[in-house]
């Protein structure tokens, strides 16, 4: 009986987190002058059990972003089963190792994550063997930070030439840039990465004609409504959504 409590208090939780995000997005994109619908919610779902990706569904998810390619191996399927041909988005928002491309081609929707010319060459040669288009975008550590992963912003002419290498490939399509702002206390201390982020995704546009980036990965639970502002297309949120990690029984 307690168990079924829990379950319950945590289904009208979600349900509430999620509307409380969604009049967040709207809300801030108001404020910038942007259509709502311009802004897809990818809700962050790592750790969570596929028993809350399959609710946050029933309330209107259709993106969900993994941060492991072993654990997505288990829920993707897992989530394919319960619901055949769902119009759900599977997106790898976390550090991808190159051996692990061949996996992450078959099992991801769209990859957040290429911060090396090598890897999307690896992630264009095994989308060819499937066969399939794989939507990708660039990581720019923006922040310098050294615990991030990420093309260098500081080395721009290495980023330049890596895109318009990318560009030429087949098999995975160049669709934007992503980045993680540092941890602060105040959203507004974030804004100036998203800004840079979109000047710079605005720079390869005007440098290479066959180049369009139209979308912007950027802002989490912390600072989201601040990247809406300064542009993102795609906001990635856990915390604000489901919480912390439901324990399931058994």
């Amino acid at each position: 009986m307690e168990y079924a409590v829990r379950i319950t208090t945590w289904l009208m939780s979600l349900q509430d987190n999620v509307h409380r995000v969604q009049d967040r997005i709207a809300k801030a994109a108001a404020r910038a002058g942007r259509d709502p619908a311009s802004i897809v919610l990818v809700a962050v779902s790592k750790t969570q059990p596929v028993e809350a990706l399959l609710e946050a569904y029933a309330l209107g998810a259709r993106h969900f972003g993994e941060n492991r390619v072993e654990e997505a191996a288990i829920k993707i399927p897992a989530f394919k089963q319960a619901i055949p041909d769902s119009p759900v988005v599977f997106h790898m928002i976390g550090h991808l190792q190159s051996r692990k491309a061949a996996e992450a081609a078959a099992l991801f929707d769209r990859v957040h994550s290429i911060d090396s010319l090598k890897l999307a060459q690896r992630l264009d040669r095994f989308a060819a063997l499937l066969p399939k288009v794989l939507p990708i975008l660039l990581e720019v550590n923006v922040s310098g930070e050294v615990s991030k992963y990420g093309f260098d912003h500081a080395r721009r002419e290495e980023l330049f030439s890596a895109v318009e290498s990318i560009a030429l490939l087949t098999q995975v399509r160049l669709e934007g840039l992503m980045t993680m702002a540092p941890l602060v206390a105040d959203p507004e201390q974030a804004r100036p990465v998203f800004r840079v982020l979109h000047d710079l995704r605005d720079a390869l546009e005007a440098k290479y004609a066959n180049v369009r980036l139209p979308q912007l990965s950027m802002g989490m639970t912390d600072d989201f409504e601040v990247a809406i502002e300064e542009g993102a297309t795609l906001v990635r949120i856990g915390r604000a959504i489901f919480g912390e990690r439901m324990k399931v029984q058994g």
